[in-house]
């Protein structure tokens, strides 16, 4: 039977992601821990959240799960959502925080006033459902039209250093990027389990994904 690790660090709604992935998964064994053991000894590793960067980072490190998940995003199938995608850049404006430095490139936030193509005002944080143009091709978009509507939730985006990066992008109303891929790590700004349809074949496609390089430690 497959693992998967949902990792609880004491930030966002593990409840649903989790609930989201036994539904796709359902020959799964789904665990949210806040264990590194049981995140290093499983076979897939899903890393959500949600709050601030600097909270997040300190609970990452405060509950010794910060070595646990470099080492999952480096040679597992691993997932990110929403910050579990922001943490692993280089540094956060929120707070001026650093993040993993698993990615090359920053986490930038929104400007504070956002106009709309017709003139209208655009809120922070960008909260709603948003079209995705899928960039790359990847196992995890199989089965999802382009341009498919996605929720999102969130005030901060990431700005990857190198364009390989960019398995997604956005618009609010700049493009920016709302998914990042490479080897065994995808990574994604808005949130799957909320995401109906096209979010739950986004898990069901990460719960049965066989990358072709999953270890990162050989790709530098």
């Amino acid at each position: 039977m497959s693992s998967i690790a949902v990792i609880d660090y004491g930030m966002g709604n593990l409840r649903s992601v989790s609930k989201a992935i036994e539904h796709v998964a359902p020959g799964a064994q789904v665990r949210v821990t806040d264990d590194p053991a049981v995140v290093r000894d499983a076979d897939r590793v899903v890393f959500p959240g949600q709050g601030a960067m600097p909270d997040c980072m300190r609970e990452l490190r405060g509950r010794g799960l910060y070595e646990a998940v470099i080492d999952a995003a480096r040679d597992k199938p691993f997932l990110g959502i929403c910050i579990g995608l922001q943490m692993l850049f280089e540094r956060s404006e929120e707070g001026d925080t650093p993040g993993l430095n698993i990615l090359p490139g920053r986490v930038r936030r929104f400007a504070h006033q956002l106009v709309g193509g017709n003139g209208q005002k655009l809120k922070v944080p960008h909260m709603g459902w948003n079209e995705v143009e899928q960039r790359v091709e990847h196992p995890l978009w199989s089965g999802i039209a382009q341009n498919s509507r996605f929720y999102f939730v969130h005030s901060y985006y990431p700005e990857p250093g190198i364009p390989g990066l960019t398995a997604g992008i956005s618009r609010y109303p700049a493009e920016f990027a709302c998914a990042a891929a490479r080897e065994n790590l995808f990574a994604v700004q808005f949130h799957p389990e909320k995401s109906a349809a096209a979010g739950l074949r986004l898990l069901a496609n990460f719960a049965t994904w066989v990358p072709v390089e999953r270890n990162l430690r050989n790709a530098a």
